[in-house]
């Protein structure tokens, strides 16, 4: 039987020792492989048209065309390649343009590594991923100014809880990626729906659309 091609991946980091430590990070699954560096955003588009990787992790803060600027000339130069924006800022004024310049996935460099092994996996998959406190900033930031909403805002776990469903994945599924019980899963998604008044997984996944927690990709 023949193996699974391994996920082939885009650094784009302009720390060198950071860029070295990731790489030592996604090579050491057997799943994942780097095909190439790159310490600038120009050197990330001409290799994204290179090599055409299923997923490229970027740095906003790069010189000769940052972050923002080189994400979506790279979609362009390599259209079936996800990104993952991997940075320091929560801020939304580094959040929003990332997403609306077409990144699937933003990660914040405090996550824990295997955060970023399973964002790999997870845009690779078609999915997206965002850290925890981004997802909930989503939610938070672009849901309608009810004061039903601003009593129950959603925490950054059942926000994170909502983009898993919103993506297809069953109670159990989630609960093995978040190292929790699927009881524990059932119970958010039940605060979910009373939070959000919402009351079927339809509900949900249009919610999750409308609100940049799911793409439709």
């Amino acid at each position: 039987m023949n193996q699974a091609q391994p996920i082939r991946v885009l650094l784009a980091e302009d720390h060198t020792i950071v860029r070295q430590g990731l790489r030592l990070l996604l090579e050491s699954q057997p799943d994942l492989t780097v095909v190439g560096e790159a310490d600038n955003g120009e050197i990330a588009i001409s290799l994204a048209e290179e090599l055409q990787p299923s997923v490229a992790v970027l740095d906003l803060a790069m010189p000769k065309c940052n972050g923002i600027d080189a994400l979506p000339l790279l979609l362009q130069a390599s259209p079936n390649t996800r990104v993952l924006v991997l940075s320091m800022h929560d801020e939304p004024e580094y959040v929003r343009p990332a997403i609306r310049a077409g990144a699937q996935g933003y990660l914040l460099k405090g996550a824990d590594m295997s955060d970023l092994v399973k964002a790999v996996r997870s845009l690779a998959e078609g999915h997206s991923f965002f850290s925890p406190s981004i997802a909930s900033y989503l939610v938070q930031d672009r849901q309608p100014s009810t004061s039903e909403d601003n009593d129950n805002p959603l925490t950054p776990r059942e926000a994170e809880i909502l983009q898993w469903i919103a993506e297809g994945y069953t109670s159990p599924q989630i609960a093995q990626r978040l190292s929790i019980s699927h009881r524990t899963v059932d119970t958010h998604r039940t605060r979910i729906m009373q939070k959000l008044n919402i009351h079927n997984i339809a509900g949900l996944v249009k919610y999750a659309l409308r609100h940049g927690l799911a793409t439709l990709d």
